[in-house]
């Protein structure tokens, strides 16, 4: 017998005519299922593997090709000892094999019951692609459409057919962790949400001409089945995306998205190496823009800006006098689409949804390997805010220390903010002490500090931050408490007259 090619594809792209080109070179066509269906409806010669092995497909399609006449077909070395064992069988080897797996990781998406999603994890398939990639100096294996045409050369160097080895046993080890975290997401015998083994199945989801920097090569990956509003956003004006649009922006939705869901109202949230810039609140997109902006007019050149309602023609030119690198919103009319196109070329333009099946995990590379957490999403309302000065927070002070506290927790410690009336009208950030944080939020809040609010990240180890803040106008503080001086510190607030809250938490970010 000729070469034979065994057939079984769950992504039929292009399959019909990969097999119509195999069969006008000569080779013998195996399938199952729908691959066989397909093929045979098209008119393409195809014989069932249960033909082959001589038993029909049973436990409702489960076993189909665990059978020797496939495997032994498979894995025969092309020696004599091996081929005679073969031919004593009465079996022909298989030459190539092309497989791709069920679907389970669009099940998983598509929020399909336990049931099928099991039903979904492939036995057959996986075998079969080990076999032949172990194989794979006899045995031609196919996981990816993209390689078809590889197949119908004449001649395959064994350099291509390693390499087509390797992405076949990536296919699979993607596919067994998708099931792995599906599991373990759906196990209420978990004793940790940190495996003592953690496998990043990544594939790659957009291209970008570096990382951070032009020396440093970048892409960005989606971790799993997870789904990310920026990762996942709609380009509709612009450059392509970089490396640091895609960081940056990532923060600012973050950011805005937790600020939206707090109280009635649009939020703009700008975003500068990481750091907020400028936070505010208003009634409208346009108004919320043009707080953040001039909370920090300086520091938003450049910047990124995400904000939490659509973006129409009257927000747009509202942004027409400042150089921005990306902005990012639920929804822009086509009128701003337009204008953005025409007016700000360069400016990325993202239409963004709602984050679905992101990881609860939060990696930060080491020298390596990776430093694991959970990520930071203790909400306000899980917290039990104590106030520990004589005086009270006022209402309006209330609201300001609950917007300052969350828009803290997204800047890189040591971080302190100042806001007033639902805008933060000063923010330090990243500085290696925490007075030099304040001293920058102070600086930049200027007279706009009277009657601010301030939230720090993390306790104050002494009172200069309170007496500091007390000096620029500031009314209330917000911290977590817990240092060994806190007897001094709160002292120091009601000496100055100020409010101060311990809220028992803190949002270190490094």
């Amino acid at each position: 017998m000729g070469r034979q090619a065994l057939i079984s594809v769950s992504d039929k792209t292009g399959v019909v005519e990969f097999g119509r080109a195999l069969a006008e070179r000569g080779w013998t066509l195996l399938s199952t299922g729908g691959t066989f269906a397909a093929l045979q409806e098209a008119g393409v010669p195809v014989t069932a593997v249960s033909d082959v092995t001589g038993f029909p497909e049973m436990l409702d399609g489960r076993v189909k090709t665990l059978h020797p006449a496939i495997h032994g077909g498979i894995l025969a070395r092309r020696e004599d000892g091996h081929l005679s064992e073969l031919a004593a069988q009465g079996f022909s080897t298989i030459d190539l094999v092309c497989v791709n797996l069920y679907p389970f990781r669009e099940t998983v998406a598509r929020g399909a019951p336990f049931a099928e999603v099991i039903e979904n994890i492939d036995i057959g398939g996986p075998a079969m692609i080990r076999s032949a990639a172990k194989n794979h100096a006899g045995v031609l294996v196919l996981v990816d459409p993209a390689d078809y045409a590889l197949a119908l050369q004449d001649e395959i160097s064994p350099a291509e057919r390693r390499r087509l080895a390797a992405k076949a046993y990536r296919h699979t080890s993607e596919y067994d962790a998708a099931i792995t975290a599906y599991l373990e997401g759906n196990s209420d015998e978990l004793p940790t949400r940190l495996p003592p083994e953690l496998t990043l199945n990544l594939s790659k989801v957009a291209e970008v001409r570096y990382g951070e920097n032009p020396h440093q090569p970048g892409a960005i990956y989606r971790w799993g089945s997870a789904h990310g509003p920026v990762m996942d956003a709609r380009v509709v004006a612009g450059k392509p995306m970089s490396f640091n649009n895609y960081a940056d922006a990532d923060a600012a939705w973050a950011l805005c998205m937790e600020l939206a869901q707090q109280e009635e109202g649009m939020v703009c949230v700008a975003v500068k190496h990481g750091n907020p810039c400028g936070v505010a609140r208003a009634e409208g997109v346009r108004a919320a823009w043009e707080l953040a902006r001039d909370a920090d007019t300086l520091s938003v050149f450049g910047g990124v800006v995400a904000v939490s309602g659509r973006v129409d023609l009257n927000a747009a030119q509202a942004m027409r006098g400042t150089f921005l690198e990306v902005l990012i919103a639920p929804d822009v009319t086509p009128e701003a689409v337009e204008w953005f196109a025409a007016k700000k070329p360069d400016l990325r333009v993202l239409i963004a949804g709602k984050a679905e099946a992101v990881s609860v995990l939060d990696l930060r590379p080491l020298a390596g390997g990776f430093a694991v957490q959970e990520r930071d999403t203790r909400p306000w309302d899980d917290l039990c805010p104590e106030v520990v000065t004589k005086r009270q927070p006022r209402d309006e002070e209330w609201n300001d220390l609950r917007f300052a506290w969350a828009t803290v927790k997204h800047a890189r410690s040591n971080a302190v903010v100042l806001a007033r009336g639902g805008v933060s009208v000063g923010l330090g950030a990243g500085a290696v002490s925490r007075i030099w944080a304040a001293e920058r939020a102070v600086a930049n809040a200027g007279e706009r500090a009277h009657g601010a609010s301030l939230a720090s990240e993390a306790f104050f180890p002494f009172d200069d931050v309170v007496r500091l803040a007390a000096g620029a106008g500031v009314t209330a503080i917000l911290q977590p408490g817990g240092a060994k001086r806190d007897p001094e510190v709160v002292a120091a607030a009601n000496e100055l007259g100020l409010s101060m809250v311990f809220t028992g938490s803190r949002h270190f970010r490094h």
